[in-house]
């Protein structure tokens, strides 16, 4: 398919909540199919449909990095967590350059509709977990970087301005 461009931020589509998928239809897996072309040759682990502009709740996560076995999540919504925190470290290509180490739950459940537009539930864990975390948050308008302190937040933007400003 195509390898979409990034949104660069700040741009407000990064803040702002993505609408319902109101169906799984051919043109939504289209969407997907660019989703995993572009997750793979960025490369990543995954990719949420605004990063790329489009405003619907899709995500993409393939924890191998090679699309082969990429999850389709049309309206995921974390149902359940685990207490227990893994660290990884986390980045966006909207924000290129930088990156965190971040804490999130080890594992999460997850309902969302699947290609064929099925409602499933899945239990995602270790670094898989991180990725359908981090689309999610991208998703509901978040960035990974609003999870740190505001001392290491604006250390990371403004690394991150000084690397767009080198070029």
């Amino acid at each position: 398919m195509t390898v979409r461009p990034f949104v660069a931020g700040p741009d407000r589509r990064l803040r702002t909540p993505a609408a319902p998928v109101e169906a799984v239809d051919d043109g939504v897996r289209a969407i997907w199919q660019d989703m995993i072309d572009t997750m793979v040759a960025m490369p990543g682990v995954g990719l949420a449909a605004p990063q790329i502009g489009v405003m619907l709740r899709l995500a993409v996560v393939d924890e191998t990095g090679t699309g082969h076995a990429a999850f389709r999540l049309a309206n995921p919504e974390i149902v359940a967590s685990a207490a227990e925190l893994s660290r990884h470290e986390e980045a966006s290509p909207n924000l290129p350059g930088v990156s965190a180490m971040l804490e999130r739950p080890e594992w999460v459940e997850v309902v969302y509709l699947d290609e064929s537009g099925t409602r499933r539930r899945r239990r995602f864990s270790g670094l898989a977990s991180t990725s359908v975390q981090h689309q999610i948050d991208h998703l509901d308008g978040r960035m990974y970087f609003d999870r740190l302190g505001r001392v290491k937040r604006q250390m990371l933007i403004e690394r991150a301005r000084k690397l767009a400003r080198r070029g």
